[in-house]
């Protein structure tokens, strides 16, 4: 146990750092470590792989992803703004060279492979794009005359360029989603809420009509007709699965699910452990971001704000996403259930967005000054 009165870097995070989030974090990623092997060996046996390929590669990237969230969390606000803007404009850069150079999987260019790694890197641009929207629409509340807004949109209209060129309609929801709520706690005008909710239903019929794969999905959600193979396989094995699931390991469904340790971990969760332990699951997605929102709420600093909301809001909305999915209550859309599902990129860049949330929610020396002196203003007690 580290030391209250102990004063090095160590003692120092561990008493600052908000224990039930870094708490919160971990126990996800120890669900999704265990997860994967419920879902992943029959993946694996399906393509002709070792039964635990996919559990072993799992492991692997949760070494750097863990060293990456504990690591940003020591990070001032500052360093977490400077530390954003780097990644971003290397994940633009890449998603750029990715549409000309990058591998083409399903129709889409997404990934690119360096030292034999291959790295989306829209998955790293999304955290980094929220804090340094954060950053924006904190200078302009502090300074009207910068127009942080006005480059916050030109960097939006930038990033939902490059995730549709690719494309990714999914991640382009998810993005738009995550930077309208921001824009509207930023105190977004009645105005722009009408202008841009008019762009972004133009935008989906326009999707609708011009992506023929957009046009299926919506199309077999709404008529049930089609191959709807993934969602009724995925639906087969929640309803098997009852209150109480079947067993580790026992689950049979989850065989023929395509992408089970992926985009439907959630179904072989069910099938496998219960409806229940999914409603658990649920739970902690949901504590982690209302827990997110009340420290954005109570923070007074603009920045901490903005970017902590939107960081737990694009892990919010990403889970509701990835469920919604398994449920049937949505469009299929490939999507990973943060901390949870299989994939190194995703793992790496949510761990980021977990140590960005780390870092802007600890509660330092400076702050705590900051709101003794205030408070003994406000009580009209002398200084110290």
């Amino acid at each position: 146990m580290v030391s209250r009165v102990e004063r090095g870097a160590l003692a120092e995070w561990f008493w600052t750092i908000d224990r039930v989030f870094l708490a919160l974090f971990i126990l996800l990623i120890g669900i999704g470590f265990m997860l994967s092997f419920a879902a992943s060996p029959a993946v694996a046996e399906r393509i002709g792989l070792e039964p635990f390929h996919f559990v072993k590669r799992h492991a692997l990237f949760l070494i750097p992803a863990i060293a990456a969230m504990i690591g940003i969390s020591f990070m001032t606000p500052r360093q977490v703004r400077r530390t954003a803007v780097i990644l971003l404009i290397v994940s633009l850069a890449m998603m750029l060279f990715a549409l000309f150079f990058g591998i083409e999987v399903k129709g889409s260019r997404r990934w690119v492979n360096i030292a034999a790694l291959s790295i989306q890197p829209s998955e790293f641009m999304k955290p980094a794009f929220v804090v340094v929207c954060a950053w924006l629409f904190a200078e302009h509340a502090r300074q009207p005359e910068i127009p942080g807004n006005l480059f916050a949109i030109i960097l939006f209209g930038i990033v939902v360029a490059l995730l549709v060129a690719q494309p990714d309609l999914g991640q382009t929801i998810l993005t738009t989603a995550v930077w309208g709520g921001m824009f509207f706690m930023a105190g977004m005008p009645w105005l722009w809420i009408i202008v841009l909710g008019g762009f972004g239903a133009g935008g989906f019929v326009a999707a609708y009509y011009v992506f023929d794969h957009v046009a299926q999905r919506v199309n077999k959600f709404m008529t049930g007709e089609g191959d709807t193979f993934q969602v009724d396989t995925a639906k087969q094995a929640i309803v098997h699965g009852n209150w109480f699931g079947v067993g580790p390991g026992e689950g049979v469904v989850k065989r023929i699910i395509p992408d089970a340790h992926t985009d439907f971990i959630f179904s072989v969760a069910a099938e496998e452990f219960g409806v229940i332990f999914c409603m658990v699951l649920v739970c902690i997605f949901a504590f982690l971001v209302l827990r997110g929102l009340s420290h954005a709420y109570r923070e007074k600093n603009d920045f901490n704000r903005f970017a902590v909301a939107g960081l737990v809001l694009q892990i919010g909305i990403q889970s509701i996403i990835n469920i919604g999915v398994n449920l049937q209550l949505l469009p299929a859309k490939g999507m990973t259930l943060p901390l949870i599902s299989y994939g190194g990129s995703s793992m790496t860049a949510i761990c980021v967005t977990a140590g960005f949330i780390l870092a802007l929610t600890r509660h330092r020396p400076e702050k705590r000054a900051q709101d003794r002196s205030m408070f003994r203003v406000t009580h009209g007690l002398p200084a110290e």
